[in-house]
């Protein structure tokens, strides 16, 4: 499986280029025609499942991390939502160790334990701290409101929420349009950091990545696009 490298690109060029044009080398973002759980026929598709591999994973804990710094958001504790953000988080913790800075990681079960030391969290405590939310994409904003719950619950203090991608599309443009995560963050008055954005998937086009279908994506982004 082919994967970038920073080596590979301007040295300059910052989390958001970098994480998509890895995204696409994994073929996590995809171009065509996609049908999505909202029924919208998008020109384009992401898939965090397909950062399938260590050497993946890491490059792209890299691009978290840089884009959770750029936002300066404070925190104390990493939280992974299951399934998606298990791993997110956790390779993430791995790359602010490798840092210099050694962050506890939770995550939660999708049905309660039973029996041994039962409930729905996993790993480390909460209470009293700081929670920074890791997870692929907000879409409806379900699994995040799920998460904010369990760490309210459990006396944690939701810090923010950091994504890979920002699809920027509003939920319902005939009555508003805002976006998911737009809704999420006023809400419950956090910031959500993307790692990119749609805005910057079509400034894509404008470097030398081949196979993005600008106007295609400036229709979608028209039709169906965020404030």
């Amino acid at each position: 499986m082919p994967v970038f490298r920073r080596s590979s690109f301007d040295p300059m060029a910052d989390h958001r280029t970098l994480f998509l044009q890895l995204a696409l080398s994994v073929d996590a973002l995809r171009f065509g025609e996609f049908t999505l759980k909202s029924g919208r026929v998008s020109p384009y598709f992401f898939n965090a499942g397909r950062f399938d591999s260590g050497a993946a994973l890491a490059q792209l804990a890299t691009c978290y991390a840089d884009a959770v710094e750029a936002a300066g958001v404070e925190f104390d504790v990493l939280f992974g939502p299951a399934y998606k953000g298990i791993p997110l988080a956790t390779a993430l913790a791995c790359e602010f160790a490798r840092r210099g800075r050694d962050l506890p990681v939770a995550f939660n079960r999708k049905e309660a334990k039973v029996h041994g030391e039962g409930g729905m969290l996993i790993g480390a405590a909460l209470e009293g701290r700081r929670v920074l939310i890791v997870d692929d994409v907000i879409t409806a904003g379900t699994a995040i409101r799920e998460a904010l719950g369990l760490i309210r619950d459990a006396g944690g203090v939701p810090a923010g929420i950091v994504i890979a991608l920002d699809r920027e599309e509003a939920v319902d443009p005939a009555v508003s349009r805002r976006s998911a995560s737009q809704t999420v963050a006023q809400e419950h008055g956090l910031p959500v950091v993307a790692v990119a954005r749609m805005a910057d998937l079509l400034e894509l086009d404008a470097g030398n990545v081949p196979g993005v279908p600008h106007e295609a994506l400036q229709a979608y982004r028209a039709a169906y696009g965020c404030e």
